[in-house]
């Protein structure tokens, strides 16, 4: 199996140029074709290619030719044939998951492909084709009866939303405070991870803090071990946010999913697909899955409680005796969680407009209109991501769990293997 004569011709490249030759191999080589490709997409879609760290050139080559939007489907689509017709006799499991890997990337290579050229799909046939998982459905009345129980831990005038509203104001970390919290946040993250997990050394990630985004944190991958970790401080930023952004961006999240990728898929078995991480793939949902559960990973229950009372709830002036009644309400608010999945996927399939999609929001997740505007703002821009966050993060706490048997250092091990794998959404169930 051949990279394309045709693509390395556009892109003005010899073929293997990274590689070792003692590493060619039919998938080394359809990998190589696959890297090229999502940087030639790339060109078309400024959010496609979210990672890449592989030769510089290649990029560069990308860049410079420009390749239609048709060439590169045409040449994704012969290169899904030729990975269709890899004998994988012989195979371990983890060769195997290569080969699945692979394959469904390009089936999202390709259905990006088509939503750029002015295709639409139904909001779950886009998330099945996207990221190889399709969210449950939630009537109001499934999100009623949450809100009667947070309700009687709210109580008082106004409306549910108000009252939540004002009891979760009065956790705002103050503007000057927000970097000392977080970064006490990531230092307890990372001393956590690093005592199950094995960083390589000079990893790390440099923090900065933006406004005017559509989410509320996000890192940039930048390879050698580096992440560019931005911070959204543009609304009012909760004590919860410290360890969930410290732990979802960093440790043992985003950050530390792609030191093990680079570390033992790209650099240690020479997978140069893991060079290049777009972002419209199934690998989105174990990215934000695992960063997402990995919250609990390190800050399991009462410890998290403990840790935020002890150490930043006294770095942000805030009184350390309401932090285990503040942590009851909002394990209360994340059985809304899917209501947002809901909301995305009434206002994508042009069931409710944008404005109703709004007072969904605010009804069911209880956010103020603000935040509820920020949220169909990123809707806009990422569409059905939505179900990466709860549907990941639900996938991948059972599959953890049913690994782990409630034992917090198999919870640790079954954890870092699967982040350091190519397994993928339906590979979990």
């Amino acid at each position: 199996m051949k990279p394309s004569a045709l693509l390395l011709l556009a892109l003005g490249l010899a073929a293997a140029p990274f590689l070792h030759a003692d590493l060619k191999s039919p998938m080394n080589e359809a990998a190589e074709t696959y890297v090229q490709l999502a940087l030639a997409l790339g060109v078309h879609d400024g959010d496609f290619v979210d990672a890449y760290y592989g030769p510089a050139e290649w990029r560069s080559a990308a860049e410079a030719a420009k390749i239609p939007l048709a060439e590169i489907q045409s040449q994704e689509r012969a290169l899904a044939a030729r990975l269709a017709a890899v004998d994988l006799t012989g195979a371990d499991e983890i060769g195997r998951l290569r080969h699945e890997y692979l394959v469904k990337q390009l089936a999202a290579m390709d259905t990006r492909i088509e939503m750029i050229g002015g295709k639409k799909f139904p909001f779950d046939e886009e998330s099945k084709r996207l990221f190889d998982a399709v969210a449950p459905h939630n009537t109001e009345a499934h999100f009623d009866a949450v809100l009667a129980e947070l309700a009687k831990a709210l109580p008082g005038p106004g409306t549910l939303a108000e009252r939540f509203q004002a009891y979760h104001q009065q956790f705002v970390i103050p503007r000057d405070k927000v970097d000392a919290v977080f970064q006490a946040a990531i230092r307890a993250a990372r001393e956590r991870t690093r005592r199950h997990i094995a960083l390589p050394e000079g990893e790390s990630f440099t923090v900065e803090y933006v406004t005017n985004k559509p989410w509320g944190g996000y890192n940039w991958y930048k390879g050698d071990y580096h992440s560019l970790i931005q911070v959204n401080v543009e609304l009012p930023v909760f004590i919860e946010r410290a360890v969930d952004l410290a732990s979802h961006e960093g440790y043992p999240g985003h950050h530390v999913y792609n030191v093990l990728l680079e570390k033992n898929l790209m650099r240690g078995r020479g997978w140069l697909e893991f060079s290049v991480y777009p972002l419209f793939s199934p690998q989105s949902l174990i990215a934000e899955g695992s960063a997402n559960y990995g919250i609990d990973v390190a800050f399991p229950g009462e410890e998290r409680v403990a840790f935020e009372r002890d150490v930043l709830f006294p770095l942000a002036g805030l009184d350390p005796a309401r932090a285990a009644d503040y942590y009851h309400v909002l394990k209360l608010t994340k059985e809304l969680a899917f209501a947002g999945n809901e909301a995305a996927r009434r206002y994508l399939n042009g069931e409710i407009t944008s404005d109703q999609a709004v007072a969904w929001l605010e009804r069911y997740t209880l956010a103020e209109p603000a935040r509820a505007q920020q949220r169909i703002r990123f809707i806009d821009k990422y569409r059905s991501y939505v179900i990466n966050y709860n549907l990941g993060q639900q996938l991948v706490g059972d599959y953890i769990e049913g690994r782990a048997g409630g034992d917090a250092d198999r919870r640790w091990e079954a954890f870092k293997d699967l982040i350091s794998s190519p397994r993928l959404p339906s590979g979990l169930r």
